[in-house]
């Protein structure tokens, strides 16, 4: 009687669970489903009396219009230039700088750390004005590259931290067996230790690049001509004073998270595929 109790207890613990996650689920997806029903409506049906979900009539003239009509595929190239060349500058710099930082104890190091943390906390709305100077100052003002500098500013950090978890689960063991066959620190590092960790730095590097393609604000401020502006910018500037093209809006939104739900897709298998076939055997 007492397991059967028990089994009872638990079917109940797991069903409501389910539940609980259920309804996050659709808490979280009703948005998105929301914005692409809306994108599927003409625009005179879109603001109406009555709240409608269902298009009463689905044509795609949104999506036609927002691509052949205004620069947002110019706005799309510009978003995945600097997100391409953001990702690569965390990459290299962050994947040597989490492995030193995993590997080897210096003084200062729980400082630096700690330091990375708290860039974090500030507001980036903090940076803006000195950023704002030093990229005119350089020359890098409304260009890729420099929003993709002021991007790694805030991403930077972030790539160091999750990185260094990951780095810090291989065992030093296997490092030092290659050392000892002649490898140097960073052969060993890269013949070694970076295959164990591939499926982390894919994931670390594709939850960067959703942070680079989703910024705002920055791109707001350090970009005033269409060859730099990326889209985020793009579609605030569609906000006129007397029109809201809700249509337009959510088509453009709709096109926009493709990319970021195919970069999902390949995080997960990517990190699946690093976990099975980064397996220490003994």
């Amino acid at each position: 009687m007492p397991m059967a109790g028990t089994q009872r207890s638990r079917k109940i613990g797991d069903a409501l669970a389910m539940v609980a996650v259920a309804v996050l689920v659709i808490f979280a997806v009703f948005p998105i489903v929301w914005a692409f029903l809306i994108s599927l409506k003409p625009e005179e049906d879109i603001v109406t009396a009555t709240l409608t979900y269902i298009p009463r009539r689905v044509t795609f003239e949104n999506y036609v219009a927002i691509w052949t009509r205004s620069n947002f595929p110019t706005l799309i190239l510009n978003s995945s230039v600097v997100t391409l060349i953001t990702v690569a500058i965390c990459t290299v710099i962050g994947t040597l700088a989490s492995y030193a930082v995993a590997r080897y104890r210096f003084l200062g190091r729980r400082e630096l750390m700690m330091f990375y943390l708290v860039i974090r906390m500030f507001p980036a709305v903090m940076i803006i004005i000195p950023l704002f100077i030093l990229m005119r100052g350089l020359g890098l003002l409304d260009s890729r590259f420099g929003l993709a500098l002021a991007y790694t500013t805030f991403l930077l950090p972030v790539f160091i931290w999750m990185m260094k978890g990951f780095f810090e689960s291989v065992p030093n063991d296997l490092e030092d067996a290659a050392r000892i066959d002649g490898a140097s620190r960073l052969g060993a590092m890269v013949r070694v230790v970076l295959p164990l960790v591939l499926g982390g730095l894919v994931a670390t590097a594709v939850f960067i690049a959703i942070g680079a393609w989703n910024e705002f604000l920055f791109a707001l401020m350090l970009t005033t001509s269409t060859g730099s502006r990326t889209w985020p910018v793009g579609l605030q500037l569609m906000v006129g004073e007397f029109q809201l093209p809700w249509g337009s809006l959510a088509a453009g939104g709709i096109i926009s998270i493709v990319p970021v739900m195919v970069l999902f897709a390949l995080v997960q298998r990517a990190l699946v595929r690093g976990l099975t076939a980064g397996a220490v055997k003994g």
